[in-house]
């Protein structure tokens, strides 16, 4: 099934051969940074506009207007994308998602999902991720319907690999129904919201947005697809569940052991490493690759001067990838107010973020 699909796949070994994959491989091609999901919903010609119009509001959240979707905060220019993406989306059996709360780890995450699916396909001299930002290699979904139509997501090659923020309970119900499977990764709340915080500031380069004003508002469950307590424990009760279907994983865990997590992701999805993989040092070339440093240090993940604050956004992605940076921002009495609200949503779940 998935394994036998993923084991046919060859390795490409020489650069040209490379290319001419990714030429019939549109996930590889860098995705556009579409403007209209920023535009006010009152200014785009969506069939839903009035339905979105009705929708509880959040404008504090700066630069976006968020709008209150089923139970969770959404920049309100990209929900009609995911009332389409709920609508029409077909998935199948081998597809492998990696779904996050923003900013929990999801750039590290798609590249390992990306370089363990297709360790077969791609040689580590010239591998994608060399030239590519993961989401370029993992595309996300939400923004897949907003560029192409079903059409371009059917003639992607399997086993697609493809990146959600969307919580549990908002995702298609051929999802949660279907064999596909679902890694999830998540992170402590305060480390989330310091890195939300930056991402934002640095995408729009707004100076006004103060971070004691973020914290409030994130304490509140009002942030960017917050309340994140409801977004981690839906997947995490799930998980619970059924574990062949969710892989529930912890930043800081996979910090702490990354040759580990990658095994686990591995044998998750069905393509186990061999001993020959392992003897030949394979595991150790993928934590390599997808490491912080490594893509860092990559021309296509630095700022460009000069760029479209929208479109040049690859460098925001990357901050410092460590856990605890929280308590350069946070005071004693934030981190504890923070701490004690995470352990009271999660109370009698099991789970600890903390």
């Amino acid at each position: 099934m998935m394994q036998d699909s993923l084991l046919s796949e060859k390795r490409v070994s020489s650069k040209s051969q490379q290319e001419n994959e990714e030429e019939l491989d549109p996930t590889l091609k860098p995705m556009h940074r579409e403007e209209r999901i920023f535009l006010p919903i009152e200014e785009t010609d969506s069939p839903y506009k009035d339905r979105i119009l009705a929708l509880p509001q959040e404008k504090r959240w700066l630069p976006y207007n968020l709008r209150n979707y089923q139970g969770f905060w959404e920049q309100e220019g990209i929900i009609p994308y995911i009332i389409a993406l709920q609508n029409q989306f077909k998935p199948r059996f081998t597809d492998v998602f990696v779904a996050s709360f923003p900013k929990c780890g999801t750039t590290w995450l798609k590249a390992i999902a990306f370089s363990v699916i297709h360790r077969n396909k791609y040689d580590f001299v010239s591998h994608p991720l060399l030239r590519l930002n993961p989401h370029d290699c993992v595309n996300f979904l939400e923004l897949l319907f907003c560029e192409k139509d079903q059409t371009y997501l059917e003639s992607l090659t399997s086993p697609r690999v493809l990146g959600l923020h969307l919580a549990y309970s908002m995702l298609p119900d051929s999802i949660r129904s279907s064999e596909c499977k679902i890694i999830y990764i998540c992170r402590d709340p305060k480390d989330a919201l310091v890195s939300l915080w930056h991402w934002i500031k640095n995408l729009q380069d707004d100076r006004s947005f103060l971070f004691s004003e973020a914290f409030e508002i994130f304490c509140e469950g009002r942030s960017l697809a917050g309340p994140i307590w409801k977004h981690v424990l839906e997947y995490w009760n799930e998980s619970l569940k059924r574990p062949n279907k969710i892989l529930f994983l912890r930043y800081e865990d996979m910090l702490a052991d990354p040759l580990e997590s990658v095994k686990r992701v591995a044998n998750f999805v069905g393509h186990p490493f061999t001993k020959e993989e392992e003897i030949e040092g394979v595991i150790d070339k993928i934590v390599d690759i997808c490491s912080f440093n490594k893509l860092t240090g990559l021309d296509v993940n630095k700022k460009r001067e000069g760029g479209d604050k929208l479109i040049d956004i690859n460098h925001t992605f990357f901050r410092k990838g460590l856990a605890g940076d929280w308590k350069n921002h946070l005071t004693m009495e934030m981190a504890e107010r923070l701490d004690n609200i995470t352990r009271l949503k999660l109370e009698g779940s099991g789970l600890n973020l903390s």
